[in-house]
């Protein structure tokens, strides 16, 4: 093991220890709700037909709505040394990126006192404490006004995207905490070279280094099984955004028939428009409109505009809901510690959209949530069962739908004037090799 890794291993353990006392002071603001009763007779209307799960890159719920009229969002963030500054304003593309591996986030964090994320590798020239307004990304603004804002949705894992990703898929990731040691921008997954790992740990801590091709059960398998439509709709082989398939991860997946369902993010958009979604659809994104620095996020949202646009145009709308994540915190500042729920998360907190018909009108959901709590929306839904201890425990999400009311009509948004954009490939990813 790493000296790093082993360094990574002690703060983490110590950090659970301390949120966990301060995760407790919150509980009543954060806890899921266990049976009350729903508004809008849930067990009566149920018009949902179409689910669509998007995630995008690397955003905290600070960064995007913390200006957000009646969410929890803060406008100033603690620093290291103890003194509370105003957060700046994040520019549409950043000039680096910065780190949200494993190890950072712990530092981040700090054991739940959100006060060192300028102590993280790019976090030294406070880029991490900055912000953006409605301004900058006006038509999220306009989809949290119209629709449903949650301001307590957690990435599942206090870490980067690959393991994220998993936790959308099957509210797991293998006991995966941190992107695979090479750190391909191409392979991460299955289709990675031989002597790829990635670290796990155990429920008791371990950690050891494996292929990070998994085996384990998936929301798309008990949707298969159940014969229920579902399709991946992600960036192929030799893209970037690759590395954001997470079926990619699964070898019964990547390698056999089933791989059918993984298809190209670009023919989302035309499935959307010819009615021919699937029942349950992810979308991830390619790199340079994923949000994630230093691609640019007004270039990023128009493509937001652009696959929700084509939904709403579709025959499908009034029987739809889209979720629309990011994937981990970025490296930017949030000041809500994360809730612990077992020795790899919760991480910092993203912002999330929900998008239906029957979403409440201008909500802000203050209930937890977590990237497993989609895959419990859906297996409710469709009468599947669960996968984990973390979508058995998460909330159902219902608090933010009446599903009898009458259908919501579309909002068709325009593109946001986006500055000049500079070359997005070149970039250096962090891992926890960087000090």
């Amino acid at each position: 093991m790493s000296t790093n890794l082993s360094v990574a291993l002690k703060q983490w353990r110590a950090a659970f220890l301390v949120s966990a006392a301060l995760a407790n002071t919150h509980a009543e603001a954060i806890s899921p709700s266990v049976g009350n009763p729903r508004e809008g007779g849930r067990d009566n209307c149920q018009p949902i037909e179409h689910i669509v799960y998007i995630v995008k890159e690397n955003r905290t719920f600070d960064n995007y709505f913390g200006t957000f009229p009646g969410a929890d969002g803060a406008t100033s963030g603690k620093i290291s040394t103890g003194e509370t500054i105003p957060l700046g304003h994040t520019p549409d593309q950043l000039p680096h990126d910065i780190a949200h591996t494993f190890y950072p986030t712990a530092v981040a964090i700090h054991g739940g006192l959100m006060d060192q994320f300028d102590l993280i590798p790019g976090g030294e020239d406070l880029l991490g404490y900055t912000q953006m307004t409605e301004q900058d990304i006006p038509n999220y603004f306009a989809y949290a006004k119209s629709f449903t804002l949650a301001d307590r949705m957690f990435s599942s894992l206090a870490g980067p995207s690959f393991p994220n990703h998993l936790y959308s898929v099957a509210a797991q990731s293998g006991g995966a905490f941190d992107i695979p040691d090479h750190y391909d921008l191409y392979i991460w997954g299955c289709d990675a070279p031989s002597d790829e790992r990635v670290p796990v740990m155990d429920n008791k801590g371990q950690v050891s280094y494996v292929f990070p091709c998994f085996e384990f059960t998936t929301l798309a398998d008990t949707l298969q099984d159940a014969g229920i439509s579902w399709k991946y709709y992600a960036p192929g082989p030799g893209d970037i955004g690759y590395v954001w398939s997470a079926f990619d991860a699964i070898g019964h997946i990547r390698q056999t028939p089933l791989w059918e369902h993984v298809v190209p993010d670009t023919q989302f958009m035309n499935d959307a428009l010819s009615g021919n979604l699937p029942a349950v659809s992810w979308l991830v994104t390619p790199w340079d409109v994923s949000e994630h620095p230093p691609a640019g996020t007004c270039v990023g949202e128009n493509w937001t505009v652009d696959q929700i646009n084509a939904v709403m145009q579709g025959p499908d709308w009034n029987s739809t809901v889209i979720f629309l994540t990011w994937d981990d915190f970025g490296g930017f500042y949030d000041h809500v510690p994360p809730p612990v729920l077992d020795s790899l998360g919760l991480g910092p907190r993203v912002p999330m959209l929900i998008i239906s018909p029957y979403a409440k009108t201008g909500y802000i959901s203050h209930e937890l949530y977590e990237f497993s709590s989609v895959v419990k929306f859906i297996e409710q839904r469709f009468s599947l069962p669960t996968l984990t201890a973390r979508d058995f425990q998460a909330s159902d999400m219902h608090d933010s739908f009446d599903f009898c009311q009458d259908p919501l009509p579309p909002l068709i948004l325009q593109h946001h004037e986006c500055p000049p954009q500079s070359d997005t490939h070149k970039f250096h990813l962090y891992n926890d090799d960087d000090d």
